[in-house]
Parts: C-alpha cells; structure tokens; sequence
C-alpha cells in the first residue's frame, strides 16, 4: 500500500512540476561561492575566489596561492585576464609555522588583567607554537578546554602599520588581542593560516618597542589549533584589466568572456570528470582553450601568455623547485615539481601536494613558445615583448614559474582559437595498509606521463564534445527533477564532489575512490564523508561508488580492524594504513556501510558486491540489532552541538540499517532471513513512532520533548522502497520544516541555528509536493549564492546569515544529487 501512495504521489509531483518550473526559467543565475578552474582530487586542484577572474590570485581549494596569470596583449598592450599577483606578506612576527616560537600560557583561567602588559605570567608554563591536538602540526598538545597565550615581542616602528595584518591559523574559537585591545575574534569554526586586517584602534596601540599580542582559544569538539603572527602585506602594481562580461558555469567547464582593446576573448577551464568514461576522468589532464575575434571590425595583433607559479607542486611557497623540458608526439611541454620530491611523506587536512610534477603543455607550433623561470621576469618580458636572456631552471615555488606564450597573430571577425594542457603526474598516489598504490591511468606503472598528454590532445576534439553532451545531460537531469536553480546547485557541485577524491588501483586491479576529509580533519576514506557524498556516484558512475566502499571492507575482512561495526576511516590523507581518527562511530558507521550497500545493490540491479562481504555485513548488522535502536551517547556526523544519546535521527539510520541488511538477504535468495530483519525493522519503526511523537513534529532524542532534528535518513526508505516507516512520518516532519526554516535554509536540529546543505536536500526529497521540495531547495540556492567568504563550497553555514561556519570544498555535496537519484532508482525499479 505504501509503495503504491509513493508512485501516485511521484506521479502527481511530475506533473506539478511543469508548471513551477516554467516560472523560473528567467531567474536569477547562481553566483558561484568560488570557480572551479582545474580541479582532479584533493592535491591538484585550483579555483578563482571571487567574481572575476581578476579579481584575486587564484588559489588551491585551501586558499593558498596556486597562481595562474593570463595576460592578453593586443596591439602591443598588456591587459590581464586571469589571476592577479599574489600579496606577498614579509613576516613582522613569525608564526610558529614559520619559525621557533616561544610564548607564556596557561590552561588555567586567569584574572582579567591576563591580556595587559603588566600582568605577571611568571608561573605560566613556556611552550613552543603551534599547539594543537594533531602532532604533525603542533608542537605542544592542546586537545580540550581553554588556552590563553601572552607573546610580547619588539617592534621597530618603520612597517606602516596600515600594511600590518594578523596571520592566525585556529580550532574553534578565538580571542585575539593587541596591547589590550580587541583584534580579531570568531566562534565555532576552523580556518587555516590566513591574514585579517587590523582594527585602527588597536594599530593605534602600537608603539617603538615592547608590545603584547595575546590570545585565548577554545576547543569545542573535533580538533584543536592555533596559532599566529604578524606580517606585512606587499602588493604589486597591477597592470590595466579586460574586462570581464559574463562567467559561466556547467558541470565539467568553467567559461569566462573579456572585452580588451577592440577584441573579444573567451577563456574556458575543462576538466572533463566524465562519471560516463572512466578512463577520461581519472586522467589528470585539464585544457585551457582561448578564443579571440574583433570586436570593433578592425584587424588586432594578439598574443597570450599563460603562467603557473610552482607552488602548484609544492607544500610551502619557500620549497626549492626545478623545472625540465620536452617533446611528445605531438606537444611541446615544460614540468616543474620540488627538488627534494618527498613521496608520499606528509599527510593531513592544510597539507598540498610536493612530490611528483606538474605540466604545461602545448600543441607543437611555431606560434606557441614555452619558457620557464622568474615568474616577475616571464610576465615582464611578455608585457614588454622581450625574450628573456637567460633561462632559470630552479628557485622557490612562489619565485618560479613555468609559461606558455601564443602568438596568435592578425585577428578580425573571424574566431581564432587555441589551447593549452595543464596535467599532474603524482608517480604513486596513496599508500595503502603499507603499499603505495598508483593512479588508476597508470595502473599497470607502463604508461608514462609524455604518453598521457598525447592521447590527450590526440583526443581534445571529441572531449570537447564528450563533455558538451555530458553536462547536457547533467543539467537536464536535475532540472527534471527540480528545477534551474536546483540544476545550478548541481553543477556547483559535481567537480568539488569528484576532486575531493583520487582514483587509484590495488596491486589486484581492483578500483579504490578515497576521499579526502577536506577542511575537516584529513582523514582518507571516511564513511560518514561516503555516505552523504555517495547519490552523485549512485547516480553517474557505480564503480566509483564501490570503490570508496571497498576500503573500509578491505579494512574490517583482513582482520586489522576487529571491531563488530565499520571503521570511521582507514587514515589521514594520502596514508590509509588504518584508523587515525581518535573516536568511533558505531551506529552511524554501521548504518551508513549497510544503506550504502543496498543503494549499490539497487542501482545495479543485483546483490553481487553485497554477497562477496556477506560475512562482515552480517557482523554489523547483529551490532544494529544489538545497539543501534536506542543509541547510547556516540559520536555521529552531526554532532556539532556536542554528543547526544537516545537520537532519533541516529536510530532511523540504524533501523533502515537493518531493513537494508533484510532487502539484501531477499537479493541473494535467503529468504528467511530476509523476513526476519524486514520484520525487525518493520517493528522498531512502530516502537520510533510512539518514543520520538512530540504532538506536530519528531524529537531530536527520545528523551527531549521540546527538541527537533532533521531527519534526513529517512530518506532510503522512500529510494529504497523499505517501507518501514508510513509516509504519514515524513509529511508531519516535512510540515514542520517548513514553519521553522531560516532565510538560508533549514537548521540542522534545535540546538543551533547553522545547518548541512547537503543533509536540507536529502531532507527536501521527503517532500511529497514539488511546492515543498522547492520551499526547502531555494534557502540553499540562495546561500549558494550569497555566503562570505569567497572559498569552493562549504557545507556548513549560517541560515539566519549565509555565513560559512566551517568546511570547504567537501566531496559530501555529491549529496545534492539525492534528487536525481531518486529518479533514476525509481526508473531501475519499474524495470
């Protein structure tokens, strides 16, 4: 019966849906939070933070510099078009990053003259920066409470102090201080090393002399950090800018347009992540094409330069760097990367690649010349066309710069175009249980990166067109369903979804998908990163999907993890030798591996992956049955607020746990035990019903009345047509939704007002009318559109604000594509 009202309510939904669609077909188009620009997995990744291309140095996903500069010169002038020159900062007062700091703390509240210069911190304890809860970063272990740290130190008068910038790095929460006066202060988010402006009042605190810079930080859950400094900021004189007129974005390409001295330029980023090939979108191969025609019916004489800053290759802009040349069949190309190559040696969250090499290459032409060295020099030469005399082969990452230079000629009406390749060669990828595992396009370690570029350009045409079609596909499939504005937040998304992974290959040939848990902690392959990333694989490309599942399986059937439920992760980026995260999450994990594997069962359309680790299933699940219903206090993924025990949200994961576990054993022909666990979870959704009712809504924990939660688990047992739960549980939820929501969307539960925008729009396919679906969508289009500051997506924000909390560039927006996926299980199932 249930089954039924579901199909007759999705058939009414489609039929709605033509007539709201209709009505936005002229909104608004998406301001993106940050433009994806060349973006493969975790390391080689590289985005614009702002509305114009001009607008700053483009970054990687952490908003270090990984500068990219495209100069365009017609008729002799120079106009920049893409990036800007890096602020450079000259350290006034070093991080402890930086250098051997030293300063006076305590863990121990003091007085509240702690932060004048007269205090007495004799018996404060004397310890080194950063401090912190993870021991490749820290140099002193801070892992609860409270930390206040004074740091007296000299200054000599002569910076401007208008040119003086905080440089902080913290987790969570922090109070900054200058000579006593209020600095810098932020609650209940982490940011990595990043400069803040100076407040006039304390800069007029400053003094020729002795000065004090104290800090109080706090630790409220996940990790801790801190550290800070003083540096000066140094800006270059900018050179006059095209200006840009429109900046586009589809699912796998980025497409900026310029006017600039009587032409039109057209710059286009591709990285072609096709979920529908694999072999192309495990290629760390992007393109940069450049169209240029007249604008003014005039003939102009155009040429481009295109520079990449070493620290593309690097960890820190200070590492040495080393540059080479080559040939391939049909490509010219230049590769930089770190003299020392330290493979596979650091792993961690603010961590960038410096091993392995990054490419430039172009098409062999005489109208195409690449050059390296300074990248001062390479942009000044360019502006003044002049050759460079000498040729610089190695200096630090921020100094070196590999360029390409196209000489594209008389241009008039009609268009001219020309590309270049942008590639990353990483040698070995990730190291697995001790063994360092290759990318999957060189899987069996025979094909070389030269060999990688050729097929490449070889096949630039139809990638074009591959990818033309896909994003086609891409944005017809989630306007189907829900819309332009939904379509828009999808194809924000995809790339982030996709390069917050790496492809790679077991000594078996099997395929791994690690996650990496990006601005979080770190982590490699964490399941409650999989589980809300998990609809977009779902969706496009199944064996992505049983790739980041195979790890954690892996884990558990070699018997290093014996727990009976599923590991949290199996490591810290790029090493998964096991488990590095300090607590489990027992229920959730184990719910979480059981859906998941039903969703792959169902998008296949046969239990095959399930059956080869029955064995482990079945271990977790007798934990679901034995734990699972009433939780005891644990960690979960939403445990932001803190630790809850008795939540609901928790134990419908668990209960649809189990029904997965039953729907399985259906699936492989034992029906028995089939019956037995749909039955048990037929029966613990019953008793939900009655322990979590509080009259016009569902409790966030069984014992709380006056809460709420979004239950946004429920949603498997609508795609997964378990039934378990009547449909009246989900319309009562959905009802109440929508009386309490904020501008920027529906909060994460009662206890504060931030919220998951992946988890509102698992919540929103609950919805039974397309009126409520877009009620719950548009919040989070509309925080797409407006959150501060600029970074790649985060999926943690304010909804009364917009304002980011924590977290960037996360694979866990792959979750956006819940709505999708319903449609296409629904397709599967009618079959």
């Amino acid at each position: 019966m249930q089954q039924r009202i579901y199909a007759n309510a999705a058939f009414g939904y489609s039929l709605c849906l033509i007539a709201l669609f209709s009505l936005t077909l002229q909104a608004q188009t998406l301001r993106p939070p940050a433009y994806p620009l060349i973006t493969h997995d975790p390391y080689f990744s590289i985005w614009s933070e702002g509305d114009h291309l001009t607008d700053v140095a483009t970054t990687h996903w952490t908003s270090k510099p990984q500068s990219m500069e495209g100069i365009v010169r017609v008729d002799g002038k120079a106009y920049q078009f893409m990036g800007a020159t890096p602020i450079q900062y000259k350290s006034v007062l070093s991080t402890g990053a930086d250098a051997n700091v030293s300063v006076k703390y305590t863990f121990e509240k003091p007085s509240e003259s702690w932060k004048e210069s007269n205090f007495d911190d004799a018996k404060w304890q004397t310890g080194r920066l950063p401090f912190g809860s993870h021991t490749d970063r820290s140099h002193l272990s801070w892992t609860k409470g409270g930390v206040w740290i004074r740091r007296s130190f000299d200054w000599d008068g002569q910076t401007d102090p208008s040119a003086l910038r905080l440089m902080l790095a913290y987790n969570d929460e922090v109070e900054v201080f200058l000579n006593g006066i209020p600095l810098f202060e932020h609650h209940s988010v982490a940011e990595d090393y990043r400069p803040y402006t100076i407040p006039a009042k304390a800069l007029q605190t400053l003094k020729k002399g002795q000065n004090l810079l104290t800090i109080y930080a706090l630790h409220t859950s996940g990790n801790a950090f801190i550290d800070a400094g003083l540096a000066q900021e140094i800006k270059a004189e900018p050179l006059p800018l095209a200006e840009q007129t429109k900046a586009e974005l589809t699912a796998t390409k980025t497409t900026y347009s310029f006017r600039a001295g009587g032409i039109n330029l057209t710059v286009s980023f591709l990285s072609p992540l096709l979920l529908n090939d694999l072999e192309v979108t495990a290629r760390p191969v992007s393109y940069i094409t450049y169209s240029v025609q007249s604008n003014d019916a005039k003939p102009h004489d155009v040429q481009l330069f295109t520079g990449i800053a070493g620290t593309v290759a690097t960890n820190l802009p200070n590492q040495e760097v080393v540059t080479n040349n080559g040939k391939a069949t049909n490509l010219n190309w230049l590769s930089i990367g770190t003299k020392e190559q330290p493979l596979l040696k650091k792993k961690g969250d603010d961590v960038r690649i410096d091993w392995g090499y990054a490419y430039l290459a172009v098409p062999q032409n005489p109208q195409t010349q690449l050059a390296s060295g300074a990248f001062r020099m390479l942009k000044e030469n360019f502006v003044s066309n002049q050759t460079s005399s000498t040729a610089v082969a190695a200096g630090t990452a921020a100094d070196m710069a590999v360029s390409a230079v196209v000489n594209v000629g008389k241009v008039e009406n009609t268009l001219k175009t020309s590309h270049l390749l942008v590639a990353y060669d990483d040698v070995y990828s990730v190291q697995y249980f001790g063994t360092n595992l290759r990318p999957w396009w060189n899987r069996t370690g025979k094909v070389t990166i030269e060999q990688l570029l050729t097929l490449a350009e070889k096949e630039y045409p139809a990638i074009q067109l591959k990818c033309a079609a896909f994003d086609k596909t891409i944005e017809n499939d989630a306007f189907k369903v829900g819309g332009k504005q939904y379509a828009e937040l999808c194809n924000l998304a995809y790339r982030q979804a996709i390069a917050a992974h790496k492809i790679v290959a077991k000594p078996n040939g099997e395929l791994l998908f690690f996650s990496k848990e990006n601005f979080s902690n770190g982590s490699i392959g964490t399941v409650d990163v999989t589980y809300p990333s998990a609809p977009l694989f779902l969706a496009y490309n199944i064996e992505l999907m049983k790739g980041m599942l195979r790890p954690i399986f892996d884990y558990s059937e070699s018997g290093q993890w014996t727990k009976p439920f599923p590991a949290h992760d199996v490591g810290t980026y790029p090493l998964a030798n096991g488990q590095t995260y300090p607590e489990d999450m027992p229920v959730e994990e184990g719910g979480n591996m059981l859906l998941l594997t039903a969703a792959v069962a169902a998008a296949e359309g046969n239990a095959d992956f399930a059956k080869q680790h029955w064995k482990t299933l079945s271990t977790w699940v007798e934990f679901l049955e034995r734990d699972g219903f009433d939780p005891a206090n644990q960690l979960c993924t939403d445990d932001f607020a803190g630790h809850l025990a008795r939540n609901a949200n928790l134990s419908i994961k668990a209960i649809l746990g189990i029904a997965a576990y039953g729907q399985l054993a259906h699936k492989i022909g034992d029906a028995a035990t089939g019956k037995k666990y749909l039955d048990l979870a037929l029966s613990l959704a019953t008793r939900w019903q009655t322990m979590a009712d509080v009259g016009d809504h569902y409790a966030l924990t069984f014992d709380k009345g006056n809460t709420w939660s979004q239950k946004y688990n429920l949603v498997w047992d609508k795609l997964l047509k378990f039934n378990v739960f009547p449909p009246s549980v989900a319309e009562k939820e959905i009802k109440y939704y929508l009386k309490i929501q904020q501008p920027y969307g529906l909060p994460l539960d009662s206890r504060k007002t931030y919220t998951k925008s992946d988890w509102i729009l698992w919540t929103a396919v609950l919805a039974q009318s397309p009126a409520d679906f877009q009620s719950l969508m548009q919040p989070v289009w509309k925080f797409a559109n407006e959150t501060q500051p600029r970074t790649p997506l985060t999926d943690w924000h304010e909804t009364p604000n917009a304002k980011r909390v924590g977290f960037t560039a996360r694979s866990v927006v792959g979750g956006y594509y819940m709505k999708v996926l319903e449609e296409k299980l629904a397709k599967k199932q009618k079959k």
